[in-house]
């Protein structure tokens, strides 16, 4: 049986005494960062029906998901503690419905000192509860299935894709 080698991890956000603390980007360069997630909500068939001819009670649930994402991404550093405030320079959040699920897809942008992959995924996220909070009156059984960063670009390790998401692979 093959032996699994573990590779040894510094924790960037531990001091010595093992407390928490936010790492310190001031003498790092602003660069041009991206990143991109992706995320579903998966929907009963009533759902998807009520959602494609605009009949959901709440209203507007697409256009709701969006905003929500796009203010998501901006208060990234009011949820979570070690998150740094920087500038989001440009955020959008794509919703789009497939046959059984809402497809939601969020590109956040920013000339700063650290990367925007917390952003992309706190928008991805607030915009799928978003929608399960605009149709659960409708059929509770709507559920979060996935949040997944697919790219991101600049800062010192320069660019990333999520195996099977390379733009070769999407063309």
């Amino acid at each position: 049986m093959g032996e699994r080698k573990e590779e040894s991890v510094a924790l960037t956000h531990l001091n010595e005494a093992g407390a928490a603390y936010m790492v310190d980007v001031t003498a790092k360069q602003p660069t041009v960062r991206t990143a991109t997630a992706i995320g579903t909500v998966r929907c009963s068939e009533r759902v998807m029906c009520a959602l494609r001819d605009g009949t959901v009670p709440k209203g507007d649930v697409l256009a709701v998901a969006r905003i929500a994402g796009i203010q998501a991404a901006k208060r990234v550093p009011q949820l979570l503690p070690l998150a740094h405030a920087i500038g989001v320079h440009g955020a959008r959040v794509d919703v789009a419905l497939e046959a059984d699920y809402v497809a939601i897809k969020a590109e956040v942008r920013t000339a700063d000192r650290t990367g925007v992959e917390m952003e992309a995924l706190t928008a991805v996220s607030v915009a799928a509860l978003a929608i399960v909070d605009m149709v659960k009156g409708v059929d509770r059984s709507a559920e979060i299935t996935e949040c997944k960063i697919i790219h991101k670009a600049g800062g010192r390790s320069g660019d990333w894709w999520r195996e099977g998401y390379e733009p070769a692979a999407n063309a």
